[in-house]
C-alpha cells in the first residue's frame, strides 16, 4: 500500500518536476506531435493518384461544405459552391476566347477582391501557372515583371488598374488583356482588351483532363520578391510548395469554425499562401478587405466575428497607434499569425487588446526553411529543435559584413557560430527542402546558392538574414545583410532602386540605403547622390521620376547630395557611415532633401522638418 502511494505521488509530481526543470517540454512535445501529423498528411497526399494539389483540397471543401460561407467582401457573401461556380465561368470563358491552354502561364494584376481568388482557381483548373503582380508597380517595373513569366499570353487586371495597363499596352505584344469590369472605357478599343465580366460562359465543371499534365514540380504561382522595386525577381512556387503551404493555419490550431480577417494583399506571400490557402485547407471563412485600415480594423473584427488575424510587424504597430477606446478588448480575436513584430510593439499590443495568442514565424517567399514561435516567447521568431534541424538542416554561420561574404576556414568551409552569437542563416537544399529559384533569372538564383558550407560539395540556401539562437533555443531575427532593407512590410533592393535613379541625366552616382525612423518598423529609403559637373539637382524631376518608376515603399524619402562617394578598396560603396548619420541635417554639411507629397517635389530637409518627423507630425 505504501509503495503504491509513493508511485502515485511520483506520477502526479513527475509532470510538475519535468516542467520545472524543462519549462518548455510539454509545449515542445505537443508541437512535435503536430509537426509529425502534418508530415504524415503531406506524404499521404503526395502519394495519391491522380496527383493531389491545393486546388483539389478546395474541390473537397466544395463537396463537404458547399453552402459554408467562404468569402465575405463588403456587402457580398460567397459560399464554397459560389466560388466554384464563379471560377468555372472564368475558366470556361478564358478557354473559349483566348489562346490559353494547359501549362501556359497567365498573369494576375489585381487588387484584393473576390475575383482575384476566382481567377486563380479558374487558372488552376485549366492547369495554368499564375504570376501575382504587385499592384504598386508601374511602367518599366510592370513590363519587367510580366516578362519574368515567359510565355504568358494572358493578363487579367482589376478595373481600377486599367489605366496602369494601358500605359504599357504597346509593350505587351500579342497579349490578351482582360479587365474585371462590366464595361471598358472608350480608350480601350483594341481587340486585345476585353471585359472578362461581360463574357458569357457556362458554370459547368472544368474537366480534370485540362490539368492532367500538371506535376508536383510544375510551377503553381510566381510571387515577386524585393525585385519589384525596379528589376523584378519572381520566386517560383511549385505545386509541392503550395501543397505544403496548406498546413500553415491548420498547424496553428485554425479550424472550420474560425473567421479569418485578410487585409494583406493577395499578391503577397502572407495574403495568398497563409490567408487564402490556409482557409482552403481548414474550411474557414475569409473576411477579405480591399486594403488595411487601422481605424476600421477592430470595428470590422466585431462586425464579422473575426477570430484570426494576419499581420506584418507594421500592422500591429498601426493598431497600437490608434486612439485608445474603452472597448479595445471587446472582440473575438483569439489568434494573430504573422512576422516582423518588434518586441516592444508585441507587449503593447497584448496589454492594450487583451489575451490574443501571437504566432510569430520566420520564413521567406523563396526560402526552404522556416521557424514558428509556438511557445509565445516575446521577440523570438521561432524555436529550434533537434527534430526540426534533422528534417530541414540549417546553420548559422559567421558573416563578414565589411566584405559582405561568409567567413571561411583554412579548408574553405564556412564557420558555424555558437549559441548566443549572430550568424547568417543558411539552410541545406534537399529533396524535401528544395530551392526552385527565380523565373528567368539564373544569375539571381545562383547568388542564393551557397556552396561548400559545412562539407565540400554541399549546397545551402543563403537567406541573407542574420539571426541568433539563445540558451533556451529561441531564435531571433537580427538584421539583413547586403543591399536589402525592409519598409512597410516590403523588401527593398537598394541596387535596383539605384538603377532606377541612375536613369536621371543629372545623376552621376547614387548610393541607396535604409535609415531608422524612431517608432517605425524597418528602415526607410534614403539616397546619397553625386550630381554631374555643370548640372543641378532637379528636385521636381526627381520626384516625378521615382513616383513613376518605383512603388511607394521603395521611393527614397530622403536625399543627401555629396561631392564624392566613398568606396572600399574593392570599390564597393560604403553605406555604414551613411546609415549611422541617418537623415539628421545637423550631422553633416551636405545638402539634404525630403520627399514632400503635398508639394510634389523634394524640399530642403530643415531641422524643423526633421523634428516634425521625429514627433510624428509628418507621417511617413
Amino acid at each position: 500500500m505504501f509503495l503504491e502511494s509513493v508511485l502515485l505521488v511520483c506520477l502526479v509530481a513527475f509532470p510538475l518536476i519535468l516542467k520545472l526543470i524543462f519549462p518548455f517540454f510539454w509545449t515542445d512535445f505537443l508541437y512535435h506531435i503536430e509537426l509529425l501529423r502534418i508530415l504524415v498528411k503531406f506524404v499521404s497526399r503526395s502519394r495519391r493518384r491522380p496527383p493531389f494539389f491545393a486546388l483539389d483540397r478546395f474541390l473537397e471543401q466544395v463537396k463537404t461544405r458547399p453552402n459554408k460561407t467562404f468569402i465575405v467582401f463588403e456587402t457580398k457573401r460567397y459560399s464554397f459552391k459560389d466560388a466554384d461556380r464563379e471560377s468555372n465561368k472564368i475558366a470556361n470563358a478564358l478557354r473559349a476566347v483566348s489562346v490559353l491552354r494547359s501549362g501556359d502561364p497567365a498573369v494576375l494584376f489585381m487588387l484584393n477582391e473576390p475575383a482575384f481568388i476566382f481567377c486563380w482557381l479558374a487558372l488552376a483548373k485549366l492547369g495554368c501557372a499564375c504570376a501575382l503582380l504587385n499592384t504598386s508597380i508601374r511602367a518599366r517595373s510592370l513590363i519587367s515583371s510580366f516578362r519574368c513569366c515567359r510565355g504568358a499570353k494572358v493578363l487579367i487586371a482589376s478595373a481600377e488598374l486599367q489605366a496602369a495597363v494601358e500605359e504599357v499596352y504597346e509593350d505587351l505584344d500579342d497579349v490578351m488583356i482582360f479587365i474585371m469590369n462590366e464595361e471598358l472605357r472608350s480608350s480601350s478599343s483594341s481587340s486585345r482588351v476585353k471585359s472578362l465580366s461581360m463574357l458569357e460562359s457556362s458554370d459547368s465543371d472544368v474537366p480534370q483532363s485540362y490539368r492532367a499534365n500538371v506535376s508536383f514540380t510544375s510551377p503553381a504561382v510566381y510571387i515577386y520578391t524585393s525585385g519589384t522595386t525596379g528589376l523584378p525577381k519572381a520566386a517560383v512556387i511549385n505545386q509541392t510548395r503550395l501543397l505544403a503551404a496548406l498546413a500553415v493555419l491548420a498547424s496553428n490550431g485554425v479550424t472550420e469554425r474560425d473567421v479569418i480577417y485578410v487585409t494583406l494583399p493577395l499578391y503577397h506571400t502572407a495574403g495568398f499562401l497563409i490567408g487564402f490557402l490556409g482557409s482552403v485547407e481548414t474550411g474557414s471563412t475569409i473576411i477579405l478587405r480591399h486594403k488595411f485600415s487601422a481605424s476600421r480594423f477592430w470595428e470590422e473584427c466585431r462586425l464579422y466575428n473575426v477570430t484570426v488575424i494576419q499581420y506584418i510587424g507594421e500592422v500591429l504597430r498601426y493598431l497600437c497607434n490608434t486612439p485608445e477606446r474603452r472597448d479595445d478588448k471587446e472582440h473575438g480575436v483569439r489568434l494573430a499569425v504573422g512576422n516582423g513584430l518588434r518586441a516592444d510593439v508585441w507587449r503593447k499590443f497584448l496589454n492594450r487588446f487583451g489575451k490574443i495568442e501571437v504566432r510569430e514565424f520566420y520564413a521567406s517567399t523563396e526560402g526552404n526553411v522556416g521557424f514558428v514561435n509556438y511557445a509565445g516567447q516575446i521577440g523570438a521568431v521561432g524555436r529550434v529543435s533537434y527534430l526540426h534541424r534533422k528534417l530541414f538542416p540549417y546553420s548559422l554561420i559567421q558573416y563578414d559584413t565589411e566584405r559582405d561574404e561568409p567567413v571561411r576556414d583554412s579548408k574553405g568551409l564556412c564557420v558555424e557560430v555558437p549559441k548566443g552569437q549572430t550568424g547568417l542563416l543558411v539552410s541545406k537544399i534537399t529533396e524535401i527542402a528544395p530551392f526552385v529559384g527565380y523565373a528567368q533569372n539564373e544569375r539571381q538564383t545562383e547568388k542564393k546558392r551557397l556552396r561548400d558550407v559545412l562539407k565540400s560539395g554541399d549546397v545551402y540556401f543563403n537567406s541573407g538574414d542574420l539571426l541568433k539562437i539563445d540558451g533556451d533555443n529561441f531564435i531571433y531575427f537580427q538584421d539583413r545583410v547586403g543591399d536589402t532593407f525592409r519598409w512597410k512590410g516590403e523588401n527593398v533592393a537598394t541596387t535596383e532602386v539605384s538603377d532606377i535613379i541612375g536613369f536621371l541625366d543629372f545623376v552621376e552616382e547614387v548610393n541607396v540605403y535604409g535609415v531608422k525612423i524612431p517608432g517605425h518598423e524597418g528602415r526607410i529609403g534614403m539616397a546619397a547622390m553625386k550630381i554631374r559637373d555643370g548640372m543641378e539637382f532637379e528636385r521636381t524631376k526627381m520626384f516625378n521620376h521615382v513616383r513613376r518608376f518605383l512603388p511607394t515603399y521603395a521611393q527614397p524619402r530622403f536625399i543627401r547630395l555629396q561631392s564624392c562617394m566613398e568606396v572600399t578598396r574593392t570599390f564597393k560603396q560604403i553605406k555604414l557611415k551613411l546609415v549611422e548619420d541617418g537623415f539628421n541635417p545637423t550631422v553633416t554639411s551636405d545638402s539634404m532633401y525630403f520627399l514632400c507629397e503635398s508639394e510634389k517635389t523634394y524640399v530642403s530637409l530643415t531641422p524643423f522638418i526633421y523634428q516634425q518627423i521625429l514627433t510624428g507630425s509628418i507621417k511617413l
